[in-house]
Order: structure tokens, then C-alpha cells, then sequence
């Protein structure tokens, strides 16, 4: 299960993103509260995360093409310093008092300017920290980590609301900034410089996006991440008003929401550490689809609190068995050529996604009501499934023998 922490590059990637993770996990259920409590609007907390995500949208594909153009490792030390400073005037504006929705907005789209840049690089460095027969283990870890920061920092910022309001989360998030960016100096990698291409930017991006729109496993995957994501858009924006509305709670209540998604998240990632026959990862794929959307709708129903729990921790565990089957495969399926413009269209169709629910979301919501949002969503989601399991053969047979060419 940790056999990819015997490379040093891995170990001390992981421990800086680790700390690094839980400041942003918390400043993400910080803002949700803060953005409620400020406007008391499902429409405005739907177009907040709207804002923060959609640069990552329309940016991520400059993103893979510099990934792939330029030293990665330099693009993440540029980015995690961005994110620090960025996070620091939203401590400041906070603090002071003088914090509003507009501010947050356009703190949240440089955020995600930021991210366009950050993310697809951060996946096309991890391939460099660790040698190719773990990297399916890599990238199960580092998903469990995504995860235990995603379950301890909502659990700690609903504390932190509570008696000292979203300030200090704020705070603590720019110095976690920190511990990633001494991780990144600490890393030293062979590779120093970035794969040379011979194609024009906008022609290796035309000729990436036609060979991820033509072979049907990559196909399979944006498609299966673009549905997850968007319907998963649909509880981030909408869970404050559950927690608050539907199960009469406070911001404590919401961050042990986010918990118990991301617990099971955790235990998704768990379990796939020890799952290494590549070939069953497109069942893997649909069957996590689809109980990620009967678990969402058991949550829309429920009145009771544990239940709700319950259902989140479910709902999260088929949505990191997607989203950890679909990213090892596309690894494995791609060549290090246009590795970062790939894994920016992945990117897009899986991070971009969640904007485009958080604003189907807000709009429903308040036209529809927020049970029957999340109802229609994940309803979505089991039909997809359905659509992806008739698939699974021709998948299956696709993926072995792209991965037996690449072999010879």
C-alpha cells in the first residue's frame, strides 16, 4: 500500500501538499459559511463558486501547453507562491472587517487562474516523483490524502467559525502555504528540463484534444469525470443550506457534512492503493458513478443527521473511485510528449465541471428547491452509469491493447 513512499521525490511531495491541503480544505468550507452568512442567497453561493472555477475552465488548456513547454517544477514553486499571497489579502479583507461577496468573487477568480496553471502541472509533475510500475499507488495515495485533508479541515474550520469566525482559517491557510513550498525546493528531479515538441502550441492542442476525443477509454474518462463533477458541484454549493435549512444546524454541522464526504473519499483511496489489475479500472469507473448518484439521493431525502452522514460517506467513496480510476488510467495512456495538455483537458472536464454545477445548482435551486436539485443531479449519474457499463467490454479490450503496444 505505500510502496511509492520509497521514492524521496514522492515523500516529500506528499508531506508538503499534505499540510499545504488542509489550509485549502478549510478555507474552502470558510468561504461557503462566510459567503451564506453574508447574502443568505443559494443563487449568489452557487455564482461564488462559479467565479472561483471558471478561469480554470477557459485557462487549463494554456496550462497543459505551458506544462508541457516549460519546467514544472518551476511552474508549481511560481503558483504555490501566488496562492500564499492571494491567500493573505483574503486573510487581510477578512480581519479587518471589510470583507464583502464582490471581494470573495474576485479573490476567487484569481484563485482559479491560479489553479489553471497549478493543477494539470501538479499531475504531470507527479509521474516525475515516482517510477512508472507505482504510479498507479502514487496516485491512490496521493487521492487519500486529498481525501484526510478534505475530512480534518471542514471538521476544524467549523470549529474555528464558531469561536473565531472565518478569519483564522484564512490565516492559517496562507502559512500552509508554506510547508509545500520548502517541499518543492527540497525536490530534486532529473528531468530539469521540459520535453521539447515540434508541433506549434495550437497544433499539439488540436492533435491532443482529437486523440482524447477519438480513443474511447480517454473519451470515457473526460466524460465520466465532467458527469461526477458537475453533479458533486451540485452538494459543494448547496451543502451550506442543508446543513443550515434541511437538518437545522450551524457551520459545525456543515464542516462534519464535508467530513463525512471526505471520509469516504478516504476510504475509496484506500481501497484502490491495493487494487493493481489495471484492466478492471473502466468497471471500476462506471460502478462508481452510479453509487455516487443512489447515494446523493438518499441525502437529498434524509431529515436525520446520521443518515445524512451516512449517505455522504457513500457518496464520496464512488466518487474517488471514479475520479482515482479514471486519472491512472489516463497516466498510463498518455506519453510525457503532451502528457500536460491531456491532463488539462482532464482537468477541465473533472475541476472545470464544478463550476458548471455550482451555477446549474444556484439556478435550480431556486426555482426547483435544493432537494430536488440534487435529486435530479444524481439521477444523471446512475443513468450515465447504465450508459458506461454497456461500454466496459469494448473498454476494456482498448485499454489492453494500448498499454501492450506501449509495452513493446
Amino acid at each position: 500500500m505505500l510502496r511509492a513512499f520509497s521514492s524521496r521525490n514522492f515523500s516529500l511531495f506528499y508531506t508538503g501538499q499534505a499540510i499545504s491541503l488542509i489550509g485549502t480544505s478549510m478555507t474552502q468550507v470558510a468561504t461557503s459559511w462566510l459567503v451564506y452568512r453574508l447574502t443568505d442567497s443559494a443563487f449568489l453561493l452557487g455564482v461564488v463558486g462559479f467565479a472561483s472555477q471558471i478561469p480554470t475552465l477557459l485557462l487549463i488548456p494554456l496550462g497543459g501547453i505551458i506544462a508541457d513547454r516549460t519546467n514544472r517544477h518551476r511552474i508549481l514553486l511560481v503558483a504555490q507562491i501566488l496562492g500564499m499571497l492571494r491567500s493573505l489579502a483574503l486573510t487581510w479583507l477578512a480581519l479587518s472587517g471589510t470583507i464583502n461577496v464582490w471581494y470573495i468573487t474576485f479573490l476567487g477568480v484569481l484563485l482559479g487562474t491560479i489553479n489553471a496553471f497549478d493543477i494539470p502541472t501538479r499531475q504531470a509533475f507527479l509521474p516525475q516523483t515516482v517510477g512508472k510500475e507505482n504510479l498507479g499507488n502514487a496516485f491512490a495515495l496521493y487521492s487519500s490524502l486529498v481525501s484526510v485533508t478534505s475530512m480534518v479541515g471542514p471538521a476544524i474550520a467549523g470549529l474555528l467559525i464558531a469561536a473565531w469566525e472565518s478569519g483564522l482559517c484564512f490565516l492559517l491557510d496562507s502559512i500552509s502555504y508554506v510547508a509545500v513550498i520548502i517541499a518543492l525546493l527540497a525536490i530534486k528531479t532529473n528531468d530539469k528540463k521540459a520535453v521539447i515538441s515540434t508541433r506549434q502550441p495550437l497544433e499539439g492542442l488540436k492533435t491532443s484534444f482529437n486523440y482524447a476525443i477519438g480513443f474511447l477509454p480517454i473519451r470515457s474518462i473526460l466524460i465520466g469525470s465532467s458527469l461526477v463533477c458537475c453533479v458533486w458541484g451540485f452538494y459543494l454549493a448547496l451543502g451550506p443550506i442543508f446543513a443550515k435549512e434541511i437538518l437545522q444546524g450551524e457551520s459545525n454541522t456543515f464542516g462534519f457534512l464535508m467530513t463525512a464526504s471526505s471520509l469516504g473519499t478516504l476510504a475509496g483511496g484506500i481501497y484502490l492503493t491495493k487494487h493493481q489489475n489495471v484492466h478492471g479500472l473502466g468497471k471500476i469507473l462506471a460502478l462508481g458513478i452510479g453509487f455516487m448518484g443512489m447515494s446523493l439521493i438518499i441525502f437529498a431525502l434524509s431529515r436525520v443527521f446520521w443518515l445524512s452522514l451516512l449517505s455522504l460517506l457513500a457518496a464520496g467513496f464512488g466518487f474517488i473511485l471514479q475520479i482515482i480510476a479514471g486519472r491512472t488510467l489516463l497516466q498510463l495512456l498518455v506519453n510525457d510528449e503532451n502528457r500536460g495538455q491531456i491532463t488539462g483537458l482532464y482537468v477541465m472536464s473533472s475541476t472545470g465541471a464544478i463550476p458548471l454545477g455550482n451555477l446549474i445548482a444556484g439556478a435550480l435551486a431556486s426555482r426547483i428547491g435544493v432537494v430536488n436539485t440534487v435529486i435530479f443531479g444524481a439521477s444523471i449519474c446512475i443513468i450515465g452509469s447504465g450508459i458506461f457499463m454497456q461500454q466496459i467490454s469494448n473498454f476494456r479490450d482498448l485499454v489492453r491493447l494500448n498499454l501492450n503496444a506501449d509495452s513493446s
